[in-house]
C-alpha cells in the first residue's frame, strides 16, 4: 500500500435499522473524525465509486487540477468496467504517476463503495458516479467517514430520497464537508457572466424560457429483453437510463442540465408542471419489443410562482430535426443561454426577440484555460477544500433533481404536479436499495411477458408506474 493511504479498515455499518429512516437520524450521535485541512502542498486522495464513462471522466478532471492529488481506490459492480476505467486513466501519461490503485484497492460488488472509502482519510474525496438510486446510501457513508464528495447528477429520482438528501446536505454542512454536484453549467464561465447580466436586468424581466434536447437514442435509452445469464438487478443497474428506480429514466438523466440552468437564470425554481409524453416506437428495427420504461417524446410546461412559463421539449428519435439549446425572452430583449448542448458557448444577449446578429448587445468570451466547465467544477471544489471555503452544492442539486422529476411525473401521470407534491410523494422507487446484494431481486420486476411496468398517463395518476 502507498504510504499516503490509511491502513485502518473501518467496517462501520449504517446506524439505525433501515435505510428508510431520516438521514438526520441515521447520523445522529455518530462520531466523525475531524476533517484535515488540505493546503496546496498536501496530497488529496480520491476514491472513484462508479467506473463508467462519466465516473472515469470525473476522475480525469480531478487529476487534471493544480496541486497534488492522487487516485487511490476504485469500486464498481462489474470487473470489465473497472478494468477499462483503470487502464484509460493509468495509461494516460499525464495521469500515470497520479493513479495508485493496485489490485488490492480495486473493489467489486454492491458493498465496494465502503471498501473504497475505507482507503481514504478524513478530508479526502469520494467521487460518486453510480446510478443515482445509490446516491443517498453512498453519501451517508461519506459523511460518516468525514469525506468531501463529488457526486454526479441527478442526485435523486423521487420524493422520499430527496427528503433524505436534504437532511444529508445539512449533516454535511455541520461537518464542514465540501460537496460538488455535477451540474457543470453552473461552472461555465460564459453562463456565470450571462446569469450576472440577466440578474442585473440586461433584458428586463424574464417573461418566457425555452429549452430543447432532441436527438436520436443514446446511452441505454431503450432496452431489449434481458439476455440469459444476467439477473434483472444487474441488467437494470447496467442499463440505468432505461429504468426509473435506477436513474429516473432518460428524462432525469438527459434533461436536468437545461432545467437546472434555466432555474438559475430565473433565480427561482418552477412550482408546478403539466406535461405531455408518448412512446411512438416500442419495437426495434428487427421487430423485438423494448422493455424499458421511457417515453420517446416529452413536452413540459413549467410554471414559476410569478406565472412565468418555461417550456421544455425532449425527444429521442432518429431522423427528426435535432435541437439541443436553450433561450430566454425578457421584457427588453432576449438571450441564447446555451447555443448547443447543455452549456455550449457562446452565450448571447439581444435587444430584440429576433436574436439576429444586428441586435446583438453582448457575446460571452472566456479566458484561456477556463472553457471546460467539467474541469472548472473540480477547480472550484478543490479550491474550497484547500482554502476551507463554504462549499456544498447538495441542496441545489436535490432541488434541480426534484424539479426535473416534477416534469417527468407530470408527463407519466397526465396530471398537474406541484413541487410540494413531488417532494412529499410517498412512492419510493427502490426502498431497500441500501440492502442490495448481487443475489437480491431487482426493485423492478418484469411481468409474465418479460416487460417491465410502464407509465400509463390518466390511468396511474398518483405514481409513475
Amino acid at each position: 500500500m502507498s504510504e499516503t493511504v490509511n491502513h485502518k479498515s473501518s467496517r462501520r455499518e449504517f446506524l439505525g435499522t433501515s435505510g428508510r429512516i431520516a438521514a438526520a437520524s441515521v447520523l445522529a450521535g455518530t462520531a466523525i473524525p475531524a476533517v484535515h485541512g488540505a493546503g496546496m502542498g498536501d496530497t488529496i486522495q480520491v476514491a472513484l465509486i462508479g467506473c463508467g464513462g462519466r465516473g472515469t471522466g470525473a476522475a480525469a478532471n480531478a487529476l487534471s487540477t493544480p496541486g497534488p492529488i492522487k487516485l487511490v481506490a476504485m469500486a464498481d459492480i462489474t470487473a470489465d468496467r473497472l478494468n477499462r476505467s483503470f487502464k484509460s486513466l493509468h495509461d494516460k501519461p499525464a495521469f500515470t504517476s497520479k493513479v495508485d490503485v493496485p489490485p488490492e484497492r480495486q473493489f467489486l460488488g454492491f458493498d465496494a463503495y465502503k471498501k473504497a472509502m475505507d482507503c481514504l482519510r478524513p478530508g479526502d474525496i469520494a467521487i460518486f458516479a453510480t446510478p443515482p438510486a445509490f446516491r443517498w446510501v453512498h453519501f451517508t457513508y461519506a459523511i460518516e467517514k468525514g469525506l468531501h464528495v463529488f457526486m454526479e447528477k441527478p442526485v435523486t429520482v423521487d420524493g422520499p430520497t430527496s427528503r433524505r438528501m436534504f437532511a444529508l446536505a445539512e449533516a454535511a454542512d455541520k461537518k464542514n464537508l465540501k460537496v460538488g454536484v455535477g451540474l457543470m453549467s453552473r461552472h461555465s464561465r460564459a453562463l456565470q457572466e450571462l446569469a450576472k447580466r440577466v440578474h442585473d436586468g440586461a433584458i428586463g424581466e424574464i417573461v418566457l424560457q425555452r429549452g430543447y434536447r432532441m436527438h436520436g437514442p443514446i446511452g441505454a435509452f431503450h432496452s431489449l429483453p434481458k439476455p440469459p445469464g444476467v439477473s434483472d438487478l444487474m441488467y437494470q443497474v447496467q442499463r440505468f437510463h432505461s429504468f426509473l428506480w435506477a436513474g429516473g429514466g432518460n428524462f432525469s438523466d438527459f434533461y436536468i442540465h437545461i432545467i437546472d440552468h434555466q432555474g438559475w437564470m430565473k433565480n427561482a425554481w418552477p412550482v408546478k408542471a403539466q406535461a405531455l409524453g408518448a412512446r411512438h416506437y416500442r419495437q426495434s428495427p428487427e421487430g423485438v419489443t423494448y422493455v424499458d420504461q421511457n417515453l420517446d417524446v416529452y413536452a413540459v410546461e413549467y410554471t414559476y410562482a410569478d406565472g412565468t412559463k418555461f417550456f421544455f421539449d425532449g425527444r429521442c428519435m432518429n431522423g427528426c430535426k435535432d435541437i439541443y439549446s436553450s433561450y430566454l425572452h425578457g421584457s427588453k430583449g432576449s438571450a441564447i443561454v446555451s447555443s448547443g448542448g447543455d452549456c455550449g458557448m457562446p452565450s448571447k444577449l439581444f435587444k430584440s426577440q429576433s436574436m439576429q446578429d444586428a441586435d446583438l448587445i453582448w457575446e460571452s468570451k472566456v479566458a484561456e484555460g477556463e472553457g471546460d466547465p467539467y474541469l472548472n467544477e473540480w477547480i472550484d471544489l478543490l479550491d474550497a477544500i484547500r482554502n476551507d471555503k463554504p462549499y456544498n452544492e447538495t441542496k441545489r442539486g436535490v432541488e434541480a433533481s426534484l424539479v426535473t422529476s416534477m416534469g417527468r411525473m407530470a408527463a407519466h401521470t397526465g396530471q398537474e404536479i406541484t413541487y410540494e407534491q413531488i417532494l412529499n410523494c410517498d412512492h419510493e422507487f427502490a426502498p431497500d436499495v441500501d440492502k442490495l446484494t448481487a443475489d437480491s431481486p431487482a426493485p423492478l420486476q418484469p411481468g409474465p411477458d418479460g416487460r417491465y411496468p410502464v407509465p400509463q398517463p390518466g390511468i396511474t395518476k398518483t405514481r409513475e408506474y
